[in-house]
């Protein structure tokens, strides 16, 4: 099972780069042309299921907008 993982993207610090966007290497990435920040800015969302949680845009975001969390799939808990 791959990984999986969200972002969380702070929109008072994205400016709409696309840095992350053209970066991410499971194109589950895009700018948002619905919503525009209060800064004037279209930021970026997840457009699509996929994301491993790499952490590849956060670390190329120039404004550190962008929060990677990874989501752990098959733990299981031993019960006593």
């Amino acid at each position: 099972m791959p990984p999986k993982g969200r972002i969380v993207v702070n929109e008072n610090y994205c400016k709409g780069c696309e840095v992350c966007v053209f970066n991410c290497p499971q194109h589950v990435l895009a700018l948002d042309h619905d919503h525009i920040t209060v800064k004037g800015y279209h930021p970026a969302v997840l457009i699509a299921e996929g994301c491993t949680g790499c952490g590849i845009c956060a670390v190329v975001c120039p404004d550190a907008a962008i929060t990677v969390y990874r989501i752990k799939t098959g733990v299981t808990r031993d019960q006593d």
